[in-house]
């Protein structure tokens, strides 16, 4: 697995856990339930590509990452902070690996240079790929 689809992963599986349904309903102490027996077919839920298809809040996402890491993270103008955010090694080695994978042609050498194509090819992605990420950030 690349570093984007760790990343990726990372972001969706937060997104996963915040929309899931709750797995058990409380009842009230005492009572019974009350069922009847119906013809009626249960309800069925959405299809999951309706699911899948639907957008996911990138920024909602981090900012609970970089709240959760109880560090002051700057996801949105830093690729090291937001890989820091989502608990991701973002060693040199990694983002020159995630620089290969998301096509930089520039020197790897000058890492700032590097980190601002990574941060701006990141976002980018992320929205190609059904990611909601702020309009600003996309500039």
């Amino acid at each position: 697995m690349g570093i984007f689809d760790k990343i990726k992963s990372a972001i969706w599986g937060e997104a996963k856990a915040a929309e899931a349904p709750p797995t058990a309903t409380p009842t009230t102490a005492g009572t019974a339930p009350t069922s009847a027996p119906s013809s009626t077919p249960p309800a069925t839920s959405a299809p999951a590509s309706t699911t899948a298809a639907s957008p996911v809040d990138i920024a909602s996402i981090l900012d609970a990452a970089v709240k959760k890491s109880g560090q002051k993270l700057d996801w949105k103008h830093s690729i090291v902070d937001l890989m820091k955010a989502l608990g991701m090694d973002a060693s040199l080695t990694e983002r020159k690996e995630l620089a290969q994978e998301l096509g930089y042609a520039g020197d790897a050498g000058d890492s700032a240079k590097m980190n601002i194509f990574l941060h701006k090819a990141l976002l980018k992605k992320l929205s190609d790929n059904g990611g909601k990420v702020p309009a600003d950030l996309l500039d």
